[in-house]
C-alpha cells in the first residue's frame, strides 16, 4: 500500500504557518505560485472571514506528494479562540510540523500546543520561521525553546550526540568505544524522532523559501507513514463536519483500518447510515473516489445523522480531549425578533461544526474569547442573513449541591396535577448519577427513562439558572394508573398515566429536592504561569490581586520572575490586556490551563 502520512501544521497565530502551508504546496506542485494571508488568496484559508481577517477560523486539509508519499496536510487555526479546532485536528495525525517565529519566539499558544503533542506522543518536527526578519534570534531561541518547551531538540546543522547518547545505550556504548559513525547517529535521530522522543530543529522563511525544501524533504525521513490496512471493513474518526452549498451535511474522516465505499452501510454511535458519495485528498483539493482506505482522509456524504467524534467501525480512536473547555458563554438574540426559529436552525448547523459551543434551547453559547464571538456574529449575517447581538459575556459557572433534599409527589393528592407519583432525593456527588430505589418492575420502563431524561434536563438548570454537576439524584417513589380504554376500546388519557406526566411531575419535585439541598454556584479557576521583568512585580502584583489571583510561587529567572497562581478564567483575558503596559512590553502569558472550580465570591458578576 502507498505510504501517507497525515500531517498537522501548528502554531501561535502570526507565527506563519499558513504561509509555510503555501510554500509547501507550491513545492509539491500543487500550485504556481504561494498565496499570501495578506493578499486573503491562501488555499487552506478559504472562508470569506479567514480572508478578511488575515487568520485561520476552520481548520483545513490539503495534500500533496513528496516522492512517493502522499502527504494530508491539516491547517489549524492559531488564534487560542479556535483551539477546538486544533483539538479535532490531533486525534488523527501521524505527525506534526510545529512553526514558531524566530522574532517572537515561544509564545503562549506554543507551550500549550507543545504540551499537548508531547503527551500524546505525536512525533514533531519544529521550524523556526522568519529567519530572514529583523530581530530574528538564534541561539538565544534554541536556549527558550529547551527552557519552555522541551530539552530533547536537536538543530538539523548540530551534533545531536549528546542527546541520542542519553536516549540509546547503543549510541552512548559506540562514541565509548569510537565506533560511531553519521549514518549510526542518523539512524537513532530518525527513531526516536519517529517515536516523539526528540524534535528536529529547522530553521528557515516561508516567506522567502528559505529553509522549506530541506524541511519538506524530512518529513518523509522522520515522520511515521499511516499505519492500517486497507483490507476489510471501513473504520475511521469523523473529525471535521460541515454543510456543503445545498445545506448537505459533509463529513471528514481519517481512515483506520480497512476501505470505505459508496453505497456501503455504516454503523456510527448508535446510528446507521449510506454512504451516497467519498472525495479523497490527492494532491491539492479533495477529488471524487469510489472509496476511501486505511490512512487516507475522505469527505463522505449521504450521513445526514453523522456528528464530530463519531466512529464509523471499531478500530477507530475516540476524540480526545486535549485542551480546557470553554470558560466563557454568552446569550445570543436576533436583532429581528421574528427570526428567533431561524436563529436556532442556524446556531444547530454552527454547533454541528463545533460541538463546543455546547448551544442551549435559550440561545446560550459557550465560547474561548471575544474574537470568536465575533466570528460567530458574521458568519450569521453572512451566511444565514440574521443579525445578532450577544448579552454580556460572562464565565461559564456551575452548581453543586451543598446539602441533601427530597421531595415527593403523589398521585392524585394534594396539587399533584399530574397521573404519576415520583419521590427523589438528591445528594453531592461525582459527575451525576441517577439511581433507583424502588422496584425496576414497579412500573412499565418507559416510565423509569422518562424519569432519568427529565431528571438530566433538569439539572441543566439549577436554582441559580446554571447547570448543577456533581450529585447523585435517586428515586425514593413511583406509582403510576395503569393504561385505561372506554368500552368500546378507546384509551383515555385522563385516567392513564403517560411518560409525559413523569417527565414533568420529575422536573417539578427535583426543582424542589434542589432547593431545599441548596446549591453553590462555583467559577472556573485557571492555572496560569506569568514571566514579568523582576523590578515590574510591584506594580504587577496589586493588579493580580484586584483580578483576584492568587499567587502560588515566585521563581527567579535570570532578571526576570516566574509567577505561577490560580486566576478566574473570566479575568484572564483583561490580564493579557493589562500586561504589556505593567511590563513595558516584556511580561508574557505562557500558558494558562482549566485548574478546578472554586466556590463563587459574593456578589461577583464576572
Amino acid at each position: 500500500m502507498a505510504r501517507t502520512i497525515n500531517l498537522g501544521i501548528l502554531a501561535h497565530v502570526d507565527a506563519g504557518k499558513t504561509s509555510l502551508t503555501e510554500r509547501l504546496l507550491q513545492l509539491g506542485g500543487v500550485i504556481d505560485e504561494a498565496g499570501s494571508v495578506d493578499d486573503g488568496n491562501t488555499q487552506t484559508d478559504s472562508m470569506a472571514l479567514e480572508r478578511q481577517r488575515g487568520i485561520t477560523i476552520k481548520s483545513a486539509v490539503v495534500s500533496f506528494v513528496v516522492g512517493d508519499v502522499t502527504v494530508n496536510l491539516i491547517d489549524t487555526p492559531g488564534h487560542p479562540d479556535f483551539i477546538a479546532e486544533v483539538e479535532r485536528s490531533l486525534s488523527v495525525l501521524d505527525g506534526a510540523v510545529l512553526v514558531i517565529s524566530a522574532v517572537e519566539g515561544v509564545q503562549a499558544q506554543t507551550r500549550v500546543l507543545m504540551r499537548a503533542l508531547r503527551r500524546l506522543a505525536i512525533p514533531t518536527i519544529v521550524f523556526v520561521n522568519k529567519i530572514d526578519r529583523m530581530g530574528a534570534r538564534r541561539g538565544s531561541l534554541l536556549r527558550e525553546i529547551t527552557e519552555r518547551l522541551t530539552p530533547a531538540i536537536v538543530p538539523v546543522d548540530a551534533d545531536p550526540t549528546d542527546i541520542l547518547s542519553t536516549l540509546d545505550d547503543s549510541v552512548l556504548a559506540a562514541y565509548v568505544d569510537g565506533s560511531l559513525t553519521r549514518d549510526r547517529l542518523h539512524a537513532s535521530l530518525v527513531g526516536h524522532t519517529r517515536h516523539a522522543r526528540v524534535h528536529p530543529v529547522f530553521f528557515g522563511s516561508a516567506t522567502t523559501g528559505a529553509g522549506v525544501p530541506e524541511l519538506m524533504a524530512s518529513l518523509t525521513e522522520f515522520l511515521p507513514s499511516a499505519p492500517g490496512c486497507a483490507e476489510g471493513p471501513g473504520s475511521g474518526l469523523v473529525f471535521k463536519v460541515e454543510r456543503g452549498q445545498g445545506g448537505e451535511k459533509i463529513a471528514y474522516v481519517r481512515m483506520f483500518e480497512g476501505t470505505l465505499r459508496v453505497r456501503d452501510k455504516v454503523r456510527f454511535g448508535d446510528k446507521e447510515g449510506k454512504v451516497t458519495a467519498i472525495s479523497v485528498f490527492d494532491r491539492g483539493p479533495a477529488v471524487r473516489r469510489q472509496e476511501v482506505s486505511a490512512g487516507q482522509i475522505g469527505k463522505l456524504w449521504g450521513l445526514g445523522e453523522i456528528r464530530i467524534g463519531d466512529r464509523i467501525g471499531r478500530a477507530a480512536p475516540a476524540l480526545g480531549n486535549h485542551f480546557s473547555p470553554p470558560t466563557l458563554e454568552t446569550v445570543v438574540l436576533p436583532d429581528d425578533p421574528s427570526q428567533r426559529g431561524a436563529l436556532y436552525t442556524a446556531l444547530t448547523q454552527l454547533a454541528e461544526q463545533d460541538p463546543l459551543i455546547n448551544l442551549r434551547q435559550d440561545g446560550v453559547i459557550c465560547l474561548y474569547g471575544e474574537v470568536q464571538k465575533e466570528v460567530i456574529q458574521a458568519t450569521l449575517l453572512n451566511d444565514y442573513g440574521i443579525a445578532v447581538s450577544f448579552k454580556e459575556t460572562t464565565p461559564i459557572c456551575i452548581e453543586r449541591v451543598s446539602g441533601t433534599g427530597a421531595a415527593v409527589e403523589i398521585i392524585n393528592e394534594g396539587d399533584n396535577p399530574y397521573l404519576a407519583t415520583v419521590g427523589l432525593r438528591v445528594e453531592p456527588g461525582n459527575g451525576v448519577t441517577f439511581r433507583l430505589e424502588v422496584e425496576l418492575g414497579s412500573m412499565p420502563s418507559a416510565f423509569f427513562n422518562a424519569v432519568e431524561e427529565s431528571v438530566h434536563r433538569t439539572l441543566r438548570h439549577g436554582p441559580h439558572g446554571r447547570e448543577v454537576t456533581d450529585c447523585v439524584v435517586t428515586m425514593t417513589h413511583s406509582g403510576y394508573w395503569a393504561r385505561q380504554s372506554h368500552a368500546h376500546g378507546t384509551f383515555d388519557k385522563s385516567m392513564s398515566s403517560t411518560a409525559g406526566d413523569f417527565r414533568n411531575l420529575t422536573a417539578l419535585v427535583l426543582t424542589n429536592a434542589l432547593e431545599q439541598a441548596g446549591t453553590v454556584v462555583h467559577e472556573p479557576m485557571d492555572r496560569y504561569r506569568l514571566e514579568i521583568p523582576g523590578d515590574t512585580l510591584s506594580v504587577v502584583q496589586p493588579v493580580l490581586v484586584r483580578l483576584r489571583a492568587f499567587p502560588l510561587s515566585s521563581t527567579p529567572r535570570n532578571s526576570s520572575l516566574l509567577l505561577e497562581g490560580d486566576i478566574p478564567a473570566a479575568r484572564v483575558h483583561e490580564l493579557e490586556r493589562l500586561l504589556p503596559s505593567l511590563t513595558r512590553g516584556e511580561g508574557v502569558l505562557l500558558d494558562r490551563t482549566f485548574h478546578r472550580w472554586s466556590p463563587l465570591v459574593s456578589g461577583y458578576q464576572g
